[in-house]
Protein backbone atom coordinates (compact mmCIF):
# COMPACT_ATOMS: atom_id res chain seq x y z
CA UNK A 1 0.00 0.00 0.00
CA UNK A 2 3.13 2.53 0.56
CA UNK A 3 4.57 2.18 -3.06
CA UNK A 4 0.72 2.67 -4.38
CA UNK A 5 1.00 5.85 -1.92
CA UNK A 6 4.29 6.86 -3.34
CA UNK A 7 3.46 6.69 -6.89
CA UNK A 8 0.03 8.89 -6.04
CA UNK A 9 2.57 11.47 -4.45
CA UNK A 10 4.92 10.95 -7.88
CA UNK A 11 1.70 11.70 -9.84
CA UNK A 12 0.66 14.57 -7.67
CA UNK A 13 4.21 16.56 -8.34
CA UNK A 14 4.02 15.75 -11.92
CA UNK A 15 0.91 17.04 -12.19
CA UNK A 16 1.50 19.98 -9.76
CA UNK A 17 5.22 20.58 -11.73
CA UNK A 18 3.74 20.76 -15.29
CA UNK A 19 0.97 23.15 -14.23
CA UNK A 20 3.67 25.30 -12.79
CA UNK A 21 5.69 25.25 -15.96
CA UNK A 22 2.87 26.55 -17.51
CA UNK A 23 1.88 29.25 -15.10
CA UNK A 24 5.79 30.20 -15.06
CA UNK A 25 5.96 30.74 -19.01
CA UNK A 26 3.07 32.71 -19.23
CA UNK A 27 4.12 35.31 -16.35
CA UNK A 28 7.53 35.04 -16.12
CA UNK A 29 8.37 34.17 -12.36
CA UNK A 30 11.57 32.57 -11.88
CA UNK A 31 10.28 31.65 -8.71
CA UNK A 32 7.90 29.30 -10.88
CA UNK A 33 10.84 27.97 -12.78
CA UNK A 34 12.64 26.39 -9.45
CA UNK A 35 9.23 25.56 -7.72
CA UNK A 36 8.50 23.48 -11.36
CA UNK A 37 11.97 21.95 -11.06
CA UNK A 38 11.73 20.58 -7.87
CA UNK A 39 8.06 19.45 -8.17
CA UNK A 40 9.37 17.43 -11.32
CA UNK A 41 12.59 16.23 -9.29
CA UNK A 42 10.66 15.00 -6.10
CA UNK A 43 7.93 13.34 -8.79
CA UNK A 44 11.01 10.98 -10.20
CA UNK A 45 12.29 10.34 -6.85
CA UNK A 46 8.83 9.53 -5.57
CA UNK A 47 8.47 6.92 -8.60
CA UNK A 48 12.31 5.40 -7.97
CA UNK A 49 10.49 4.60 -4.72
CA UNK A 50 7.51 3.03 -6.19
CA UNK A 51 8.96 0.90 -8.31
CA UNK A 52 10.72 -1.18 -5.94
CA UNK A 53 7.12 -2.96 -5.29
CA UNK A 54 5.14 -2.04 -8.28
CA UNK A 55 6.47 -3.58 -11.74
CA UNK A 56 7.88 -0.62 -13.72
CA UNK A 57 5.44 -0.73 -17.03
CA UNK A 58 2.78 -0.13 -14.75
CA UNK A 59 4.30 2.14 -12.44
CA UNK A 60 5.50 4.41 -15.58
CA UNK A 61 2.17 3.75 -17.56
CA UNK A 62 -0.20 4.89 -14.28
CA UNK A 63 2.30 7.81 -13.58
CA UNK A 64 2.37 8.66 -16.97
CA UNK A 65 -1.09 8.15 -17.76
CA UNK A 66 -2.81 9.84 -14.99
CA UNK A 67 -0.83 12.66 -15.30
CA UNK A 68 -1.74 13.43 -19.10
CA UNK A 69 -5.35 12.91 -18.34
CA UNK A 70 -5.09 15.93 -15.27
CA UNK A 71 -2.89 18.06 -16.74
CA UNK A 72 -5.26 18.42 -19.62
CA UNK A 73 -8.05 18.61 -17.46
CA UNK A 74 -6.28 21.57 -15.42
CA UNK A 75 -5.30 22.74 -18.27
CA UNK A 76 -8.70 23.46 -19.82
CA UNK A 77 -9.91 24.91 -16.48
CA UNK A 78 -7.14 27.05 -15.26
CA UNK A 79 -5.59 28.00 -18.49
CA UNK A 80 -8.60 28.00 -21.11
CA UNK A 81 -7.47 25.31 -23.12
CA UNK A 82 -9.75 23.91 -25.63
CA UNK A 83 -10.87 19.98 -25.21
CA UNK A 84 -12.04 18.75 -28.54
CA UNK A 85 -13.61 15.33 -29.24
CA UNK A 86 -10.43 14.21 -30.61
CA UNK A 87 -8.60 14.83 -27.07
CA UNK A 88 -11.45 13.38 -25.50
CA UNK A 89 -11.15 9.80 -27.24
CA UNK A 90 -7.82 10.28 -27.42
CA UNK A 91 -7.93 10.66 -23.33
CA UNK A 92 -10.23 7.94 -22.93
CA UNK A 93 -8.02 5.01 -24.78
CA UNK A 94 -5.63 6.59 -22.66
CA UNK A 95 -7.27 5.20 -19.81
CA UNK A 96 -8.31 2.24 -21.08
CA UNK A 97 -4.48 1.33 -22.49
CA UNK A 98 -3.99 2.16 -18.20
CA UNK A 99 -6.79 -0.24 -17.36
CA UNK A 100 -5.33 -2.77 -19.82
CA UNK A 101 -1.82 -2.63 -18.52
CA UNK A 102 -2.63 -3.00 -15.12
CA UNK A 103 -4.95 -5.79 -15.29
CA UNK A 104 -2.45 -7.75 -17.81
CA UNK A 105 0.41 -7.63 -15.04
CA UNK A 106 0.36 -10.20 -12.52
CA UNK A 107 1.99 -9.71 -8.80
CA UNK A 108 4.94 -12.01 -7.78
CA UNK A 109 2.96 -14.25 -5.84
CA UNK A 110 0.12 -14.99 -8.48
CA UNK A 111 2.76 -15.44 -11.00
CA UNK A 112 5.06 -18.12 -9.04
CA UNK A 113 1.22 -19.57 -8.85
CA UNK A 114 0.64 -19.44 -12.77
CA UNK A 115 4.38 -21.31 -13.55
CA UNK A 116 4.03 -24.29 -10.67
Amino acid sequence: MLYWFLLALAISCEIIGTLTMKWASLNGHAAGYIFMLVMIALSYIFLSFAVKKIALGVAYAIWEGIGILFITLFSVMLFDEFLTPMKVAGLAMLVAGIVLVKSGTTGREEKKHVIA
